[in-house]
């Protein structure tokens, strides 16, 4: 960039878009730091309450600049015309928004296999999910008014509201008092078959992703890996689960 440049007003439109999602960026890492610290310093669940006050006074704060700025209405931190957008537009969006969350948790696995080699790449994935899992877990309650204990029937809703949940095709069933989970069809995987590549090995992270998950929507609840790669599996299914509910 031109070393003129010593303020914002020295740059031109182009660069000042550049800048300002440079700083939208800068703002979700802030966000993420601090959680990681109220972690550290006082524990997950205490880091949970406290992202749950900051993340609800941050986008009312957010929303109320942005609607004065574009000049549209907002109701608590919504905008309106996400209100008013057609259900199809809605969850054409929906679906936008895991395929570039699922992108860029490939770029960032990438990113650390590149430089530093397949094994460093796995360890921080599979750490990565051991935070993730309980959090997404915890954000899907608060999102349907889950209460603390939903059992197997509240599991069943949660998983289809991962992440992943609209890319991926999966299934449950009830074995006894168990819930059985199969992915049918992998987003990743799939992808890596049309390729001619092996399966991912990604039984270490599903440990630890699947199991997280579950105790997060119920403590009660305990995860059994049914298959996983590198494990063998069937032409139907790519992983599988089994959840329990223990009294």
């Amino acid at each position: 960039m031109d070393e003129k440049i010593m303020r914002a007003e020295d740059m031109d439109q182009r660069q000042l878009a550049e800048y300002i999602l440079e700083m939208i960026h800068r703002m979700n890492v802030h966000h993420t730091l601090w959680f990681r610290e109220v972690e550290h310093q006082l524990g997950f669940e205490k880091a949970l309450k406290a992202m749950e006050y900051a993340w609800t006074q941050t986008k009312k704060i957010s929303m109320k600049r942005f609607a004065g700025e574009f000049g549209f209405n907002q109701e608590d931190g919504v905008p309106d015309f996400l209100y008013d957008m057609p259900k199809e537009k809605q969850l054409a969006l929906i679906d936008d928004i895991a395929k570039n969350w699922i992108a860029q948790d490939g770029v960032w696995f990438q990113a650390v296999e590149f430089a530093e080699g397949m094994n460093d790449a796995k360890r921080c994935n599979d750490s990565t999910w051991g935070r993730f899992s309980p959090f997404e877990a915890w954000s899907i309650k608060n999102l349907l008014g889950m209460g603390e204990h939903p059992g197997l029937d509240g599991l069943e809703r949660a998983l289809n509201f991962r992440m992943y949940g609209r890319l991926n095709v999966q299934s449950c069933r009830r074995e006894g008092n168990s819930l059985i989970f199969e992915m049918n069809n992998c987003r990743v995987q799939a992808a890596r078959m049309r390729k001619g590549l092996d399966d991912y090995p990604c039984k270490s992270g599903g440990l630890v992703e699947y199991a997280r998950f579950a105790s997060g929507i119920d403590d009660r609840i305990k995860t059994t890996c049914i298959g996983c790669p590198p494990d063998p599996h069937p032409e139907n299914w790519f992983c599988a689960w089994k959840f329990t509910l223990e009294e």
